[in-house]
């Protein structure tokens, strides 16, 4: 009886450090990957509630009187409720989703197995990162039941409105408090991450692994890691200053003379502009940081299922790394109507025409990839082709935005909506759904449903070309975004028809995921069994199984051999050791 006691207390503590406190590189990255299904699933509900709205602005809603009982009295959105959402609709997507799956994800996963390296430089960081960032959604979403409800400023949260406090008005109170907490809490952990995948990288690599032979998802993952280092800091700085102004009373965002709702302000000396150079300088760089993985996922599905090696490997690698540092120097484009120098603005205009060139390579180069190759149409497949095609028709439109003269119109207006949802948005999402089709035979053992894929592919593919097109054309008609109802205005009553048309894309393509969410836990759990290189791939971690969790091994764990590596005992610089060398 004792025994069998000590064995079920024991049990407990197995399996919190196993599953939910491991330091297992293998096990993070799947927790990252279920929180950012998780945030993705409240994000689209969000944007769901969002379109409705805008399509039925008079519709009583049983639900929205339910949920917010005072911003939708009546069961009808109130303006202020519909930019709460929005707020937390972009902010949920860009840090919790296209943030977090990709390179936290994704990246936690597959890096060390690619490269070698037993886990990740520092496991117990690597576990730390992820609890603050899950800590910091758990505070986000907190925001929605605050006194005052969620903040209604946006996701760039500009000054003077995020800044004056309460006095603002509905959401400004302590909900946008606490959505300050929640970014400088998750720009904390993409520090902590950063640092582990840039020592990851340049420190555990196998015998024979120079820089030059990784695959290019090792560079996608090093790239936005350099990325998220210099990004985020700014932002956590932003996001400090501004908690200052909030709550101790400086003005670094707030000038002097502001006067809101009849109540002035003491503050004095402060620039509003100051937040949008500070926000941009990591917000420009943060679409890299969300589709840079991206592209390193789809430029090894393409060439493994064109059974071609990758067109142009060294261009490709040039590509990225030139992407990251312009992604640093463009920043202005998103200020053009802040009433910037001219000169300022032409310059500005010159570089973001220039980090066209490296995204062009790239594009050229996947095309090159799969020119004469033995295309096999698999459901990751169809996804890397459908992040091309997205990348293409998202970044055509981004020429537009970056003439200072287009911009000036175009910068309120749908258009700016429709782009920034291709190409950050729909294209990152494609990336990943292709990692997940790919990898998930590697990360769980077993195979998703090609045809339910497949389907799942071609809907969403309709649906998101038919929600976001038709935002390009209304946004050149005039159509202002932001705005909670159009039916007020005379000259926007005649984009009536055009909202409802992508409404009913939006609601439908938001029903389509639940097909992959059906086919994600009906495969885990019952799945067919995946041999050990389904897609005959040649990268590392197809070579040899998973190795063991980094729990189960002490300092007097035997060498296990795998193939051809072998896996050796903790405190080794080098975690795997090849007995053959190392082709590129």
């Amino acid at each position: 009886m004792a025994s069998h006691t000590r064995e079920r207390t024991r049990q407990p503590h197995g399996f919190l450090r196993r599953y939910v406190f491991s330091t297992d590189h293998k096990v993070i990255g799947i927790q990252y990957i279920l929180l950012a299904i998780v945030a993705a699933l409240v994000g689209a509900g969000l944007s769901a509630l969002m379109r409705f709205h805008l399509s039925y602005p008079e519709a009583k809603v049983r639900l929205f009187e339910l949920l917010w009982p005072g911003a939708a009295s009546g069961g009808v959105m109130t303006p202020e409720l519909y930019l709460s959402l929005m707020t937390m609709h972009g902010t949920i997507m860009v840090f919790f989703v296209l943030t977090t799956a990709p390179q936290s994800g994704f990246g936690n996963f597959m890096l060390p197995l690619q490269i070698g390296a037993r886990d990740m430089a520092f496991p117990r960081l690597n576990m730390l990162s992820f609890w603050t960032t899950a800590l910091s959604f758990a505070v986000l979403c907190a925001a929605f039941f605050v006194e005052g409800g969620a903040p209604l400023s946006g996701w760039t949260a500009y000054p003077p409105l995020s800044a004056a406090g309460r006095i603002a008005g509905p959401g400004q109170g302590l909900g946008q408090t606490v959505w300050v907490l929640s970014i400088a809490l998750f720009s904390v952990a993409s520090l902590m991450s950063a640092i582990n995948f840039l020592a990851t990288v340049l420190d555990l690599r196998t015998d024979g692994m120079s820089l030059m032979r990784m695959p290019l998802t090792c560079w996608g993952w090093f790239v936005t890691a350099m990325i998220s280092l210099f990004a985020f800091a700014v932002l956590l700085a932003a996001g400090i200053l501004l908690l200052l102004d909030r709550e101790a009373g400086s003005s670094f965002f707030l000038p002097a003379g502001l006067v809101i709702n009849d109540q002035p302000l003491m503050n004095k000396g402060g620039s509003p502009l100051l937040f949008q150079h500070l926000f941009w300088f990591f917000g420009h760089p943060e679409v890299y940081i969300a589709i840079v993985p991206g592209m390193g996922v789809v430029s090894t599905v393409l060439s493994v299922f064109s059974r071609k090696p990758v067109f142009g490997y060294k261009a490709m690698v040039s590509a990225m790394a030139a992407i990251g540092l312009l992604g640093f120097l463009v920043w202005g484009h998103h200020m053009f109507i802040s009433g910037m120098n001219p000169y300022s603005a032409i310059a500005f205009s010159v570089v973001t025409l220039a980090i066209g060139a490296p995204s062009a390579i790239k594009t050229f180069n996947w095309l090159g990839t799969i020119w004469g190759g033995s295309l096999s149409l698999s459901t990751a497949m169809l996804f890397a082709l459908g992040f091309v095609s997205v990348f293409v028709s998202g970044g055509l439109t981004g020429i537009f935005l970056g003439q200072p003269a287009l911009d000036l119109y175009f910068h309120d207006t749908y258009f700016v909506v429709g782009h920034f949802h291709m190409i950050m948005g729909v294209a990152s999402v494609f990336a990943m759904f292709a990692a997940m089709f790919y990898w998930f035979p590697k990360m769980t053992g077993r195979m998703m449903n090609e045809t339910m894929g497949r389907f799942h592919f071609y809907l969403t593919f309709a649906g998101a070309y038919a929600i976001f097109i038709p935002m390009h054309l209304v946004g050149i008609a005039g159509n202002p975004r932001r705005y909670a109802d159009f039916a007020q205005f005379d000259f926007l009553r005649d984009m009536t028809p055009a909202h409802k048309f992508m409404t009913h894309a939006a609601l439908f393509t938001v029903l389509v995921q639940g097909i992959f969410i059906v086919n994600l836990i009906w495969s885990w759990r019952r799945g067919a069994k995946a041999p050990e290189n389904p897609w005959n791939a040649t990268t590392l971690e197809w070579a040899l199984p998973s190795p063991p969790p980094h729990e189960n091994f002490g300092e007097n764990a035997p060498e296990v051999r795998c193939g051809p590596y072998e896996y050796s005992r903790p405190g080794r610089q080098k975690d795997f050791r090849m007995q053959h060398e190392v082709e590129g």
